[in-house]
């Protein structure tokens, strides 16, 4: 067994992963195994210092659950090839483009998005990551998590205040853009398929056609 003595945790890998909550498998509901323990981002990051997480583990905090992410499919990647590609060449100098990085949103959740824009920083964040305020847009490619990401993470983006965020959803071939958040959901949901272009809220000459963002 490890001992997490800066948290106040003493779990080993296996335990940690038992405790999980999981991301379902195709054309399933989001599957959970009974909720055993809370941990805050502090007791989160101690167990990575003690090696119990690892960075080859796809997980993120979500209301203090650790969350197994689901595998990364062929049209997932290339939506967020297409997306960081698309902003990093026309937003230099103008915000940072994060790339499934963590963003912290409270001393509970801390989810890694696909794709994040952020208010332009020289270090690039080298001091902490980004928080709520420095969040222009938020991206999650969405094929088998499209109903975890509507039920479970845009509430959590929309208590946070987190003014716009994409779900690119490759079920339908369409963008589903939310914003105007009011602490539980968000007041405008728009949605733009194939034929229509799509542009940030905070960047409205940066144009991203349906097509190339979400593929065939």
């Amino acid at each position: 067994m490890i001992l997490v003595s800066d948290a106040s945790v003493a779990v080993n890998r296996d335990e940690v992963f038992n405790m999980t909550t999981q991301i379902a498998a195709p054309h399933a509901e989001v599957a959970q195994t009974r909720k055993r323990r809370r941990f805050s981002v502090g007791e989160y990051y101690a167990m990575a210092e003690a090696g119990i997480l690892t960075e080859n583990d796809r997980v993120e905090l979500l209301d203090g659950e650790i969350v197994v992410m689901a595998p990364i499919g062929n049209r997932h990647q290339s939506s967020v090839d297409g997306h960081g590609e698309t902003f990093t060449l026309r937003l230099q100098g103008r915000a940072n483009v994060r790339i499934q990085g963590p963003v912290r949103l409270d001393d509970d959740n801390e989810p890694e998005p696909d794709v994040t824009l952020l208010r332009r920083r020289d270090d690039y964040y080298a001091t902490g990551h980004p928080g709520p305020d420095d969040v222009l847009l938020l991206i999650e490619v969405a094929d088998t998590t499209l109903d975890f990401d509507r039920k479970v993470k845009l509430p959590l983006y929309a208590r946070a205040g987190i003014p716009e965020v994409w779900i690119v959803n490759l079920q339908d071939r369409r963008v589903e853009v939310y914003t105007e958040p009011d602490g539980v959901g968000y007041g405008s949901v728009r949605h733009y398929g194939p034929g229509e272009s799509v542009a940030p809220l905070h960047f409205p000459d940066i144009a991203l056609e349906v097509e190339r963002i979400i593929p065939a």
